[in-house]
């Protein structure tokens, strides 16, 4: 937990509170739902959180904004954000209903308001928001594809709207096609090792009027 507090400083102390309960919450529901690898439940804080709030580093997010987390899995990168901006409105995803529920029961248990989760595919999703967030759930290529239609047309952030996912190594050759993407290194942000060939990956969408 001391990892949270030593990358943000400013936190309440409700949010410290729900940082300190997700080691607890995880463990009790990884043993029902295998959502998260033996090896990273007990790394579960620089692997999976801090990780995920490696997003906040390059984009902090502002209030009544609406974020979707495509691919989410057990919550990452969205739990760890909603925790950390409370008054962001937060969707998770995922095509797998039992992590869906892993999902929920977390955010139940941490009383996280600003947080709706649901077993849909991404393709499936209504709505519009200002980023989509993921964690290498798939090639940009086809992630891309997946949500470009629903990006929101009123820009509230210093970057622009669009896709902001979490990825590691070497992304020349996958982001060939993406001319306006942009690597930001996590080791700029955070020094453990973990994080030496971590990315967040910024590509601006552009809004587009559907189709009647």
């Amino acid at each position: 937990m001391e990892i949270i507090t030593k990358y943000f400083s400013n936190l309440s102390e409700t949010q410290i509170a729900q940082f300190s309960k997700l080691e607890a919450l995880y463990k009790e529901w990884n043993a029902q739902i295998n959502v998260i690898s033996r090896k990273d439940i007990d790394e579960l804080y620089v692997r999976h959180v801090v990780h995920s709030l490696g997003i906040a580093k390059v984009q902090p997010f502002q209030p009544k904004v609406s974020i979707l987390d495509v691919g989410t899995g057990g919550g990452f990168p969205g739990i760890p954000l909603a925790i950390l901006f409370p008054e962001t409105n937060f969707y998770l995803v995922d095509s797998i209903g039992k992590k869906i529920k892993v999902v929920n029961e977390v955010a139940t248990a941490l009383g996280l308001e600003n947080l709706k989760a649901e077993a849909i595919r991404a393709e499936n999703v209504k709505g519009e928001f200002d980023f989509i967030v993921s964690r290498a759930v798939t090639n940009m290529d086809d992630f891309s594809k997946w949500v470009k239609s629903k990006v929101a047309k009123k820009q509230r952030h210093e970057l622009k709207n669009g896709i902001l996912y979490l990825k590691g190594g070497d992304l020349a050759e996958e982001l060939a096609n993406f001319p306006k993407a942009t690597q930001y290194n996590l080791t700029d942000f955070f020094e453990e090792e973990f994080f030496e060939t971590k990315k967040v990956v910024h590509i601006p969408l552009k809004f587009k009027l559907k189709k009647s």
